[in-house]
């Protein structure tokens, strides 16, 4: 196999693959010995095709068989050869089977390097989970408009048991906590932004293109749906999608840079992540151990 390497830039590399004919000719063995024992060939035996037979009806099919089979096996092999760490699937390029030789291109992004600041005693402000008075009486005017109930109706023990409480005292109690599990929830993810821009801006890396456009994918996929349920049109739903492309693309790529930096904390505490665990969640845990807190006014 011959192998060159190319450095397109700081991340994206660039891998030329030469199979010789020697290796490809025993691919193609295996394969016509494989289509051998499951063909059907009128006046043969099933497993006793000759091969010439094999080659005139399915020379398209184990051809495609032969490239399926050789570009992944080739592919890492030049990956351990050269000692290469990609982050994501290679783009695959002009294959190439010809004259008995298999030629293709790899393009990929390699991990990038990730120079990071401080991460410990980073400084972040909790808020207040506790309801005040008028962000509750707000929720309860939002509860009546919702059942499209008059303002001047009494919000009383009969206005609770329409909600499916005994008594007002038991929906107030069980509305104020629903609301401070929220403002709990909403608070946590505050800290969490407070510390991804703390590590945003002390950080230096290159976030690699092709993570950033599968997440958007994703995204915009995950969008689409969102938008078909509400009964959108399809017309609606790509103008939308237009309107909101440039700032879900920024989010997106700042998210994969959060992501990498974490991924370099985890490398450097040696934070285990086991199958299945979230890895970003972890290393936050660990930030949020290690951060120095105090309360919002």
């Amino acid at each position: 196999m011959k192998l060159a390497v190319k450095k397109l830039d700081a991340i994206r590399w660039e891998l030329k693959f030469e199979v010789p004919r020697e290796r490809v000719s025993k691919k193609f063995d295996k394969i016509y010995e494989e289509m051998g024992k499951v063909v059907k060939v009128k006046g043969f035996r099933q497993g006793k095709v000759p091969r010439h037979i094999l080659e005139s009806q399915h020379s398209k099919l184990a051809k495609e068989e032969v490239v399926k089979e050789l570009i992944p096996e080739v592919y890492q092999e030049g990956l351990t050869k050269e000692k290469i760490n990609p982050i994501d699937l290679p783009e695959i390029l002009d294959v190439n089977l010809n004259e008995g030789k298999m030629t293709f291109t790899a393009k990929l992004d390699v991990k990038p390097e990730v120079k990071i600041g401080d991460y410990k005693k980073i400084k972040v402000k909790r808020k207040n989970s506790t309801v005040a008075p008028e962000e509750l009486n707000k929720t309860l005017e939002f509860f009546k408009k919702s059942r499209g109930e008059d303002k001047e109706v009494a919000i009383d023990d009969a206005f609770a048991r329409g909600l499916g409480f005994p008594s007002l005292e038991e929906f107030i109690k069980s509305l104020t906590r629903q609301m401070e599990l929220d403002k709990d929830r909403q608070n946590r993810m505050d800290i969490e932004n407070q510390v991804a821009e703390h590590l945003l801006k002390k950080a230096k890396l290159t976030a690699p293109s092709s993570l950033v456009k599968k997440q958007l994918s994703r995204r915009l996929e995950d969008i689409r749906r969102r938008l078909a349920a509400q009964g959108l049109s399809a017309e609606e739903i790509k103008k939308r999608e237009d309107e909101i492309h440039p700032q879900l693309e920024e989010s997106v790529e700042k998210d994969v840079r959060v992501y990498l930096i974490l991924d370099k904390i985890a490398e450097l505490e040696n934070i285990p992540v086991k199958e299945g665990e979230n890895l970003a969640v972890k290393v936050m845990e660990f930030l949020l151990k290690e951060a120095e807190w105090e309360e919002a006014q």
